[in-house]
């Protein structure tokens, strides 16, 4: 059996789906991708047993097969090759020999039917459709407050909640937590799913920045995602995630509005002396005043300040400095509301005039 294909028409699909590969697996099957061909039609299958990754492309192939090879060795080869490269893959008993103009490797199989493929849930109990690009977006607003690998399992992901027609997406790891919504076109049921940070992590890096639909449907413990030539199966975090709602504060009358880049910059530059452990920053706001303070243990200050209109009671207030740069950096307006209650309660920061995004950070006693 022979496949010629051309090396960029591999490489787009086996990147894709071997991104979730485990360089090292309990079982040795699970660093291989599962190849498909069935009229003319290949597919390519990655998984981890927790999710899976499937794609497809049109081939000339008349013969149908199944084989399993390792996923990192075949996209190495594929993307070492040059450019212009017509790749020869030849399939073999326990073996696939793949060449490429004066190159050529042989690579072992283990049995496809030993490949344990997910089976998707058709009992679907809701299914949304969304434009690649929104999606997204709400997810890079959202996904550096999840946790990583917390003893609260349930932190390990985002909660991803359908509820009066919108779809609310939420991370938090206890010190921080980001809130963002999106209005549905199509009223749909209310669900509630915490989705796990490596599904998270894949669906950043493999969305478009299109209006191309993104088609999302939760069944049982499983939540399906098909874009592009994408499907992608993942099973859902068995925990109860915080009550998002109780950790947003109101009603915090102590606020400014501000330029995002120009306090970014100068959480920056304060932060180059903050300590490399605690990370902690002052804020002091004061009358028409905000002046960023950061001290190390080699007795070391950095000091910043900034015009703002504020007007409220003067708020000296310590914070992990990681955590404002996170939300600096990653959301996009230009300007930022920052909402405090007191020296000693939870900062807000929100967008002005959009109630879809809110950022709660607590405070750390410097």
């Amino acid at each position: 059996m022979n496949i010629k294909i051309d090396r960029e028409l591999l490489l787009k699909p086996l990147g894709n789906v071997s991104g979730i590969v485990e360089k090292r697996h309990a079982l040795p099957i699970l660093s291989n991708l599962l190849l498909e061909s069935n009229q003319g039609t290949l597919k390519f299958t990655a998984t981890d047993l927790e999710m899976q990754i499937s794609t497809h492309i049109k081939t000339e192939l008349s013969d149908d097969f199944q084989i399993t090879v390792s996923a990192k060795k075949l996209f190495d080869i594929t993307r070492a090759l040059p450019n212009d490269s017509k790749i020869d893959i030849q399939i073999e008993e326990n073996k696939v020999v793949v060449k490429a103009k004066k190159s050529r490797f042989n690579l072992q199989t283990l049995p496809p039917q030993d490949y344990p493929v997910m089976k998707k849930d058709e009992n679907d109990t809701v299914e949304l459709q969304i434009p690649q690009k929104d999606f997204k977006a709400l997810l890079k607003q959202v996904d550096f407050s999840m946790a990583q690998q917390d003893i609260r399992y349930y932190l390990n992901g985002l909660l991803i909640e359908v509820k009066e027609n919108n779809i609310n997406i939420v991370g938090t790891d206890g010190h921080r937590l980001s809130f963002t919504s999106l209005a549905l076109k199509v009223p749909t049921q209310a669900s509630q799913v915490i989705v796990p940070r490596k599904t998270i992590v894949e669906l950043v890096k493999l969305l478009k920045d299109t209006d191309d639909p993104l088609e999302i449907s939760f069944s049982g413990n499983q939540v399906h995602f098909k874009f592009n030539d994408i499907d992608m199966i993942t099973k859902i975090i068995d925990g109860k995630f915080p009550d998002y709602s109780r950790v947003i504060p109101e009603g915090h009358i102590n606020s400014f509005n501000i330029n995002r880049t120009l306090l970014l910059d100068s959480m920056l530059r304060a932060s180059i002396l903050s300590n490399d452990k605690y990370r902690g920053i002052r804020m002091v706001v004061e009358e028409n005043n905000l002046k960023l303070v950061s001290n190390n243990s080699e007795q070391e200050q950095a000091e910043e300040e900034l015009e703002i209109d504020y007007k409220g009671e003067k708020i000296d207030i310590g914070f992990n400095v990681t955590y404002l740069i996170d939300v600096l950096t990653n959301i996009q307006s230009d300007q930022l509301n920052i909402a405090f209650k007191d020296s000693a309660s939870s900062c807000l920061v929100t967008i002005p005039n959009d109630e879809k995004y809110k950022y709660v950070v607590m405070p750390m006693r410097i």
